[in-house]
């Protein structure tokens, strides 16, 4: 190969290498954008833990929200010797704050309602669950949505827009007028906001029940309803008291000329306006011929219109908003101010349909509370009737029809859901053991096996018989599986057969008898405890020809019954050796005292007589 041949051959080689490395990132930064996109679905879930955590901190801050925007009417206070209106600084601060950092989660909340999957309404009703991931899709669902309205109507900053001009109305003289329109403006806002609670709580509550969604949270936003009406309208009753009083101000000094259009602001140089005294002075002398205060003379005489107690005015001005709504604003006595009779009639209203409101859930709750009365007592009688056969069919006696019949009235009162089939196990343990004894003793009496057997291990294995139930034309057993279980039927029929080397065999097993007894055989007849892992095999096939109950001795209760039958012959076999034990060293003691007496009458035999011996030395 020639230079130049080589040369290319080389460059084509470099660039086929660049193309594979390229591919390989490209690659690589392909499955790292799809691995974000995964874990951005994920976390997106609208059936994920975080979305539901976000819903629940969003509906809380919606609350808060709401809850601290009437810390605006707050704000003006009063100082009646300079005849002027002050801001509290340090609460406008704090009101400032809080309205921020709300606005800032609505905000977030309508991003997310940009960004976040939707789970599609058409495919829940045919049955399936579809997430909607297109970007477009999700977006223009939630921009033509009346939630997009709300929202965004709730996010404006109308308190912190409009307050300062109504503020600087209050304190000007000229041109006053205005915040009658601006006070509706503001006032307005609270309406997509409490909205905005309701869709939250809501979502919140549309996985729960329909018996809690409707009774328990509408409960709670009635009730919060109440008592947020009441801050709000003891809020704005301060803030138009502030506005009456320099409304009576505004009045008195057409007629004077001592009065600038900067008269009643605190930073303005001195002035003499000690003539308001006589015309704006309610405390000391109401003058209700120059100027009527009517529902906001308490507010002005109470003192709090000029005080920096927070926690007081806050306090008073809410027990008016509650007392009024509690009277559907029965105690105003109100003036022939237009503005002032359109606010009580306002409170009347709001307080009545609060009321109507409550009504309506009272009456839902109660007609709830009747359908699922009449559902209990409807069930009630249809288990009562089912328990009923069952007692008949087993033939069990009149005594225990009565001892069973109020354990299940109770437990249907308790709103527990009863099975026929598994009725022993709702019942006393001593009811339900009496119960099974008589039903299933007859049957163990027939089996072979248990023929010999003491009433007490008949009676044991009664206790161990737990209930069972086969649908019709269902199998129990096939031919070579394991035999884990003995039957004792106490309704239906039950084919056992066998096709094993071309032969057919088939037995009825009807109720009263028993299927299964190769299981005793593997139990009782072992002189060990039995291995579960050598468990008999079933040579027939047992499949159930009708609906079949039956009582079922599982391999592992028989188990756990000869161990402990092999426990107690244990126990016996030691006893009887230790007794023989103690009898054997009961007669070695004997043996070794009579050994011991007749050594000892041998020795005396043969022991020499002193005296004797004695006489003869003599």
């Amino acid at each position: 190969m020639s230079y130049r041949g080589h040369h290319l051959h080389a460059q084509d080689n470099l660039m086929r290498d660049q193309d594979i490395e390229g591919q390989v990132s490209n690659s690589t930064d392909g499955d790292d954008s799809g691995r974000k996109r995964t874990r951005i679905k994920t976390l997106l879930d609208p059936q994920g833990r975080l979305l539901q955590m976000w819903n629940i901190m969003f509906a809380v801050s919606c609350v808060i929200a709401v809850s601290m925007d009437p810390l605006f009417f707050y704000l003006p206070i009063v100082n009646r010797d300079k005849k002027c209106v002050w801001l509290d600084k340090r609460l406008k601060i704090i009101a400032y704050s809080l309205r921020s950092v709300t606005d800032l989660i609505y905000l977030s909340n309508i991003i997310l309602q940009f960004i976040c999957p939707y789970i599609d309404e058409v495919s829940l009703k045919l049955g399936r669950t579809m997430v909607v991931n297109d970007p477009r899709q999700i977006a223009k669902r939630y921009f033509f949505s009346r939630y997009f309205v709300i929202d965004v109507l709730a996010i404006l900053p109308l308190p912190q827009v409009l307050f300062p001009i109504i503020f600087s109305e209050m304190r000007y003289s000229k041109k006053f007028d205005k915040r009658k329109s601006l006070n509706g403006v503001f006032f307005f806002q609270y309406i997509p906001r409490v909205l905005r609670i309701y869709i939250s709580w809501m979502n919140l509550t549309r996985t729960a029940s329909k018996l809690t969604r409707i009774v328990w949270v509408k409960a709670a936003f009635n009730f919060f309803l109440y008592i947020f009406s009441s801050h709000v309208l003891g809020a704005f009753w301060y803030f138009l008291s502030i506005q009456r009083e320099t409304a009576c101000w505004h009045t008195a000094c057409k007629n004077h000329t001592r009065c600038t259009s900067t008269s009643f602001n605190c930073n303005h140089p001195l002035s003499d306006l000690a003539f308001l005294n006589d015309y704006c002075q309610p405390i000391e002398k109401p003058n209700a011929t120059f100027f009527d205060f009517g529902i906001f003379l308490g507010a002005l005489q109470s003192g709090n219109l000029e005080s920096t107690d927070f926690p007081q005015k806050l306090a008073y001005c809410f027990w008016w908003g509650l007392r009024n709504l509690s009277s559907f604003g029965q105690n105003l006595q109100t003036s022939s101010y237009f503005w002032e009779n359109f606010f009580s009639i306002s409170v009347s209203i709001l307080a009545l349909l609060l009321f109507l409101y409550f009504i309506g859930n009272v009456q839902t709750y109660r007609q709830l509370a009747t359908e699922r009365s009449e559902e209990i007592i409807q069930n009630m009688k249809v288990k009562e009737r089912e328990i009923d056969l069952w007692i008949d069919r087993n033939k069990l006696p009149s005594s225990m029809k009565k001892e069973i019949m109020p354990n299940v009235q109770r437990m249907l009162e308790e709103k527990k859901d009863i099975d026929v089939h598994t009725l022993l196990s709702h019942l006393p343990c001593e009811l339900g053991r009496k119960i099974k004894r008589y039903i299933c003793l007859p049957m163990l009496n027939k089996v072979p096996q248990l023929q010999g057997e003491s009433d007490q291990v008949l009676q044991l294995i009664c206790d161990n018989l737990k209930p069972v139930k086969y649908d019709q034309h269902s199998y129990i057993v096939r031919e070579g599986e394991p035999l884990d279980a003995m039957l004792f039927i106490t309704q239906g029929i039950i084919w056992n057969f066998t096709t094993n080397n071309g032969e057919r065999s088939t037995k009825c097993i009807e109720k009263g008898n028993f299927y299964g007894e190769e299981l005793l055989e593997w139990g009782l007849d072992c002189a060990a405890l039995p291995n579960l892992s050598n468990l008999p095999i079933s040579l027939k096939t047992a499949k159930t020809h009708t609906k079949v109950e039956a009582f079922a001795l599982m391999a592992n209760d028989l188990r756990t019954i000869v161990s402990r039958r092999i426990g107690a012959v244990s126990a016996v076999k030691a006893a009887f050796r230790r007794f023989n034990e103690k009898s054997l060293q009961l007669v070695d003691q004997g043996k070794k005292k009579i050994e011991m007496s007749s050594e000892l009458r041998v020795a005396d035999h043969n022991k020499p007589h002193v005296s004797g011996n004695l006489f003869h030395s003599y």
